[in-house]
C-alpha cells in the first residue's frame, strides 16, 4: 500500500484555484481553444494557468499567500495577462459555474492522458463535465487535523454554495436549479460529501483501496467538496460555484480561510470528532442548491431555520476576530455584500428576462468580471 506524507503548513497559508470558461467573443458560446490562450502567455504567468479536462476551460492558480489580499494582488496581475491573451484572440473569459447555453457534446477533452484515462473511466458522467469552480486551500499542521476538519467544517458547506451559487441554466434551459453545477458533480462517484473518517489513518487506507480496486486511477479523482490535500499540507474546499467577479472571490477565500482557523483552534482545544449529522448537511445542500441565496437552511446547533443571509452574518459577527489575525477582515466583509445582495444566479436571469438572448448572459457578466 502507498503511503501519502501530509506536508506539515506551521501557518495557515491560502491558495486560490479559479476555474474560467473559456467563449467565442462574437458567439458567446464555449470554444475549445486553451492551448491556444495558454501558448500566448508569457512563460512566468503560464506556469499558473493549467489545462482542465475540457479545452474549453483554464484553471488561474494563486501562489501560496500569507493572506487574502496577497492572494487577490497574485490573481489579478495573472488575470489581466490571462484576459490580454483572451482579448488578442477574439475570446472572453466566462466566470460562471456553468454556461448557459453551450452544449456539453460539443466540448473537446484536452489530449493529456490523465484525462483520456478519466472519460475511459466514467464516459459521459466525464465528458458532461462542462463546470467551473472556485476551490480555496488553507493550509493546517497535520493530517490528523485535515481529516478532521474536513468533517467539522461540512456543516457550513451548505452556506457557502448558496453564497456563490451561479449554474442556474444547462444547455439553454432554466434547470429551476441556482447550482445545477453542484448536481452535475455529484453525478460523479468520489464527488459530492466527503465520508466520514476518523483521522489520518483511515483517509489513507481507503484512498489506497479505492486506487487498488481500480475504482479510480489516481488520489486526484477523488473530487469532494472538501478534501485534505497531502502534498500542499491543506484542507482544500471545492464545493463552490464560480463567482462573478473577484470581489466576492476573495470574499468567499476570506470566509474559508476564517473557518478553517477557527475549526483548527477549536481541536487544538479539545472537541468532539463529528460536528452534526451527514443529513442534515446534505438536506441543507439541496436547499442551497435549489434556492442560493433564497434558501432556508436548518441550523445543525439547535435546529432552528435560518435564512442564508442571516447564517452568512452570524459567521462573519463570529469569524471576524480570526480574520483580523489572518489580515482579511476587509476581505470577509465582502460576504455582508454578497448576502444583501443579487446572487450571481439570480443575475443571469433578469439578464435573459431583460435581452431574451442567453448570449446577453455571457457578454454582460464577461464585461462586468473583468480585472482593471
Amino acid at each position: 500500500m502507498s503511503k501519502f506524507h501530509f506536508t506539515r503548513n506551521d501557518s495557515h497559508t491560502i491558495g486560490v484555484e479559479l476555474e474560467l470558461g473559456i467563449v467565442d467573443g462574437q458567439s458567446m458560446a464555449l470554444t475549445s481553444r486553451s492551448n491556444e490562450l495558454i501558448e500566448l502567455l508569457p512563460e512566468s504567468i503560464a506556469a499558473s494557468c493549467k489545462h482542465e479536462l475540457m479545452q474549453s476551460c483554464v484553471e488561474v492558480i494563486s501562489g501560496v499567500s500569507r493572506d487574502v489580499a496577497d492572494a487577490r494582488q497574485d490573481l489579478a496581475g495573472k488575470l489581466r495577462a490571462v484576459q490580454s491573451a483572451a482579448d488578442q484572440l477574439g475570446l472572453g473569459l466566462w466566470w460562471g459555474a456553468t454556461h448557459p447555453f453551450s452544449p456539453w457534446e460539443e466540448q473537446r477533452v484536452t489530449e493529456v492522458q490523465r484525462y483520456l484515462d478519466l472519460v475511459n473511466l466514467l464516459q459521459e458522467m466525464a465528458r458532461r463535465l462542462i463546470t467551473f469552480g472556485l476551490h480555496v486551500h488553507v493550509g493546517v499542521d497535520s493530517g490528523d487535523k485535515a481529516v478532521m476538519i474536513c468533517d467539522r467544517i461540512m456543516q457550513h458547506l451548505p452556506t457557502l454554495l448558496a453564497l456563490s451559487a451561479s449554474s442556474p441554466y444547462w444547455e439553454n434551459r432554466d434547470t429551476g436549479l441556482h447550482s445545477h453545477r453542484s448536481k452535475v458533480m455529484e453525478g460523479l462517484p468520489t464527488a459530492g460529501l466527503p465520508t466520514l473518517m476518523r483521522n489520518w489513518s483511515e483517509y489513507v487506507w481507503l484512498v489506497n483501496h479505492m486506487e487498488e480496486t481500480g475504482f479510480i486511477n489516481s488520489i486526484r479523482e477523488i473530487w469532494w467538496d472538501v478534501r485534505p490535500h497531502h502534498n500542499f499540507g491543506t484542507v482544500e474546499v471545492r464545493v463552490c460555484d464560480m463567482p462573478g467577479n473577484l470581489d466576492h472571490v476573495c470574499g468567499m477565500a476570506a470566509l474559508v480561510q476564517s473557518l478553517v482557523k477557527v475549526l483548527s483552534d477549536e481541536i487544538d482545544e479539545g472537541t468532539y470528532q463529528f460536528g452534526c449529522h451527514p443529513m442534515m448537511v446534505r438536506q441543507n445542500k439541496w436547499r442551497a442548491a435549489r434556492y442560493g441565496l433564497a434558501a432556508t437552511l436548518i441550523n445543525t446547533i439547535d435546529y432552528s431555520e435560518c435564512t442564508v443571509p442571516q447564517l452568512a452574518n452570524n459567521l462573519v459577527d463570529r469569524l471576524r476576530d480570526v480574520a483580523k489575525d489572518l489580515g482579511c477582515e476587509s476581505e470577509l466583509l465582502y460576504v455582508r455584500e454578497i448576502a444583501a445582495g443579487e446572487g450571481w444566479s439570480d443575475r443571469q436571469r433578469k439578464i435573459l428576462e431583460r435581452e431574451q438572448r442567453p448570449q446577453a448572459i455571457v457578454s454582460h457578466l464577461i464585461q462586468q468580471s473583468r480585472v482593471d
